[in-house]
């Protein structure tokens, strides 16, 4: 899980997509979504947890996109929740590779 606390300013997506401020009620930590993970499994974590789906810059270094910056989908949230979440997260991912 990559920690994103809310008090570092975000940068704006190239294509004029809004940035908005995050409330000052404390840290929220991000988890990025890998690309390719259904849109069943992130509904799916969106309505079980308290948290929001954020699009993120990300520089990304493997393959041949080394150091090639994308905007993928984050859950955002707070620590506990994140805590929580993150293992939910992946076993339903599991669960979705496994049925295939």
């Amino acid at each position: 899980m990559q920690e994103e606390p809310s008090d570092v300013p975000v940068q704006q997506p190239e294509k004029g997509i809004p940035v908005e401020k995050i409330p000052e009620t404390g840290e929220l930590f991000d988890l990025v979504i890998p690309p390719g993970t259904p849109q069943s499994v992130i509904a799916d974590v969106s309505r079980k947890y308290d948290i929001e789906v954020v699009e993120r810059k990300e520089r990304l270094h493997f393959a041949n996109m080394d150091g090639d910056e994308r905007i993928l989908l984050a859950f955002r949230g707070k620590l506990s929740v994140m805590k929580e979440l993150e293992p939910y997260f992946y076993s339903k991912v599991k669960e979705f590779i496994d049925r295939a």
